[in-house]
């Protein structure tokens, strides 16, 4: 039981889950507000996106690769998914509209997997080049105009509820349990912490790199056009400036959860933890009442917490790598 307890203590799942305690008892101490049903919801349903998009790049992380052009890809998926299905373009029904948006993501995850495993480029360049040219593209064909008139069926995706809770944060819970699942208790999932570990071991076990990183970077496309259709649809209108910035909070959010940017070492609870957490502070900066200003300081706290997660990740191995036998 002490040798378990020592590892409990030692997983940084534990340590954010803690702090995610400490932190809510704290705001709610001050402010019972904090807690309330209705402050929960709406906290639940702004880390929905996040939390269905960190999955998918929770499972690149452990290959040993990054995807940064999360944020865009969003923006590009929901201005696709407005210009077929609003009444003033393409009017096309919703059903079509969410076979488009979610063909169209998993398309440009597949071409960021196919540049990275076939074409050997960096992950980091790759998914750079891939978020200013989709951001561009984004500009392009919105032409600094909002698109409004979503048919209703694509609305409810981000405004409609099932027994009282709204569906987004069902379609993230739904995606957490069958990411967490697909990690821990599939030999497809142990293959990807066996890539990350140990990738030329992982050749040698007959394991191909190639297949196992176009899969997570064309699942972690899907995943950004699923959030895309229950993040992006709370709105009556879609705008160029969509998901700007939200590759960062899903960043921050996986590798303050755990995963290494080495690859090898993350989980599917930590990333929802690390999500949680970041999830809290803005909403404890909402609280705060600081204007303009929180969305700064919002990014400067996702900044920190990214230096410190990698300074910890860093600090680990270099430990783990002394107590290995010369």
């Amino acid at each position: 039981m002490t040798v378990s307890f020592r590892n409990l203590a030692a997983r940084r799942e534990t340590g954010v889950a803690v702090l995610l305690g400490l932190t809510v008892a704290v705001v709610a101490g001050l402010n019972p507000a904090f807690v309330s049903g209705a402050n929960i919801r709406d906290m639940l349903v702004q880390c929905a996106p996040a939390a269905i998009v960190g999955c998918g790049l929770t499972f690149v992380l452990l290959t040993g690769e990054i995807d940064i052009s999360l944020g865009s890809m969003m923006g590009f998926l929901a201005a696709v998914m407005g210009l077929a299905t609003s009444s003033q373009y393409g009017n096309l029904p919703a059903p079509a509209g969410i076979a488009i948006t979610l063909a169209a993501g998993t398309a440009i995850g597949l071409l960021n997997g196919v540049l990275v495993s076939v074409g050997r480029v960096p992950s980091i360049i790759v998914t750079l080049g891939m978020l200013t040219a989709l951001r561009g593209l984004t500009e392009l064909i919105m032409g600094g105009k909002w698109i409004s008139g979503i048919p209703p069926g694509l609305r409810y995706l981000g405004t409609g509820t099932v027994i009282g809770v709204p569906i987004s944060i069902w379609v993230a819970a739904v995606t957490v349990v069958l990411a967490w699942l697909f990690a821990r208790e599939t030999p497809a999932g142990r293959r990807i912490y066996a890539l990350g570990s140990n990738p030329k071991a992982a050749v040698l076990a007959g394991l191909s790199p190639t297949r196992i990183k176009l899969f997570v970077f064309a699942l972690t496309g899907f995943l950004v056009a699923v959030a895309t259709l229950v993040g992006t649809t709370q709105l009556s209108v879609i705008e160029s400036g969509i998901g700007v910035g939200f590759e960062m909070v899903v960043v921050t959010s996986v590798v303050v959860g755990g995963a290494s940017i080495n690859g090898g070492k993350g989980t599917i609870l930590g990333m929802l933890l690390g999500v949680i957490l970041l999830g809290i502070v803005r909403t404890v900066l909402i609280f705060l009442n600081l204007g303009e200003t929180s969305v700064y300081w919002e990014r400067a706290i996702q900044g920190a917490f990214i230096l410190v997660a990698v300074l910890m990740d860093h600090l680990a191995s270099r430990r783990k790598s002394a107590e290995v036998p010369t």
